[in-house]
Formats: C-alpha cells, sequence, structure tokens
C-alpha cells in the first residue's frame, strides 16, 4: 500500500506497511494503490510538479508479494498468481515513465527484484550508503526476467558489466558501489539525510518550472525500446506559447 502527500510542488508517495520491518511487497491491492497514487499525481500536474517515492524502515521494498501467489495451495495457481502479479506490475513501470514531472527515488533501505525496478523507473536513485542493498533476486530463486524489467535494465544501465552483475550474478550492491556502477545518483549515511537530498533535489527540478508534458515525452524519447515494450508511444509536443 501507500500515500501520497503534497509539500509544495513535489508530491511524495510513500510506500505504507505495518511496522518498520514490513517488505513492502507488491501485491494487487499495492500495485492498485500505487496506480492510484500515480494517476493521482498526474491529475494535479503543474509546470513545476516533482514527485518522490519513499519508504520507512529496513525495506525500501523487497519485490512482488511472493507470499500471496504460494497462499494459491498449488504449484499451478502460484504460477498464475505470479504471472498476474508480473503484468499488473507492468503499468507502474509505464506510469512513472509517462508521469509528466521529474521523479527521484529514495531508496532507505533493501530493494529487491520489482522494488530495485520500481527505484530504477525513476528520473534519480538516492539510496543510503550505510544500509540497504539494491539486488536483482530473479537468477537465485529461480525465474526469468519479464520483458519490461529487461529493457529497462538495457535503458538505464549503461554498462554491460554493471547489467552482468545485477542480473547475472544476482550480486547485493551496497551504496558505494551502486554509486561507482552508475545505478543511482548519490549515497547518504543515514534516512534523514536521504529523505533531505531527495527533496532538495526535487525542488530544484521543480523550481525550473518545466512544462510536464514536455518533460515526459523528451524522458519517453530517451528510452524507445523501453516505451515500445511497455507499449508507450513517443509524441512531439511544443509548449511555447511563442512557437
Amino acid at each position: 500500500m501507500c500515500t501520497l502527500e503534497k509539500h509544495g510542488d513535489v508530491f511524495v508517495l510513500t510506500l505504507t506497511g505495518s511496522s518498520d520491518v514490513d517488505e513492502h511487497r507488491f501485491g494487487p491491492s499495492a500495485i492498485d494503490s500505487i496506480l492510484s497514487a500515480i494517476a493521482k499525481a498526474k491529475a494535479e500536474a503543474t509546470p513545476g510538479s516533482a514527485l518522490i517515492t519513499t519508504s520507512h524502515g529496513k525495506f525500501f521494498s523487497n519485490g512482488l508479494d511472493l507470499a500471496w501467489a504460494q497462499a494459491a495451495g498449488s504449484r499451478a495457481g502460484a504460477r498464475e498468481r505470479l504471472l498476474y502479479m508480473v503484468e499488473s506490475f507492468r503499468p507502474v513501470v509505464a506510469a512513472m515513465m509517462d508521469l509528466p514531472m521529474p521523479t527521484v527515488a529514495a531508496v532507505n533501505g533493501h530493494a529487491a527484484a520489482a522494488g530495485f525496478t520500481l527505484a530504477l523507473s525513476h528520473d534519480y536513485v538516492i539510496m543510503r550508503r550505510d544500509k540497504g542493498v539494491l539486488y536483482m533476486s530473479e537468477v537465485d530463486i529461480g525465474a526469468t526476467l519479464p520483458d519490461y524489467f529487461t529493457a529497462l535494465f538495457r535503458a538505464k544501465v549503461g554498462s554491460a558489466t554493471a547489467r552482468r552483475d545485477v542480473l547475472l550474478r544476482a550480486k547485493k550492491i551496497k551504496g558505494e558501489e551502486a554509486l561507482r556502477m552508475g545505478l543511482v545518483q548519490a549515497a547518504y549515511d543515514s534516512e534523514e539525510q536521504v529523505a533531505e537530498a531527495s527533496m532538495r533535489l526535487a525542488k530544484q527540478m521543480a523550481g525550473r518550472k518545466w512544462a510536464g508534458e514536455v518533460y515526459a515525452e523528451i524522458r519517453k524519447s530517451l528510452y524507445p525500446d523501453l516505451c515500445g515494450v511497455l507499449g508507450l508511444d513517443i509524441r512531439a509536443v511544443v509548449s511555447n506559447s511563442k512557437l
């Protein structure tokens, strides 16, 4: 589940749970909640809006809700539920890529699998140096990558070596190494510093008062293969009234 608050021009989407050790797993209800929050931010966007996605506690998100899948009671049922979540999560990545404002992921804890994917769907990723890892677990758990996961990593991670280590070694990557690998833009020593840096960056971006529709189309144009997999069109937009 999640909440959406607005601080001036900055929307803050917070992944929520029952405690500080909640893993913020993405089951059907949580995915619907995130989609609703993104849609609300999009509907209320103005020139100069920005969005931060964050959480509290040990986990940013530990990925899809595998317990919900396994609760189906059979191997076939679990597989069906897992595939359902995979396809349900696709619109979340598409919505982030199409959101008409700059986006910042404030990663305060572990971000694994779909949680890492959500973070990477943002324009900027800021994480803790002292706690938390980025981790793509699929090769460890014996599951292939959804096509849009692969497309996202190919689009956002420029180094083939980094993609190999993340996806084929299932390497658990802490803040300093993530920074060296180009997976994040900055790493800080505490949750408070991550929150402050993320808000500072979001406000800087918001202060430019860019036209959101133009921003979104330029973003999509940077990642045409990813947008093709997500079913997103890329359009030419001119918002300057003098042109």
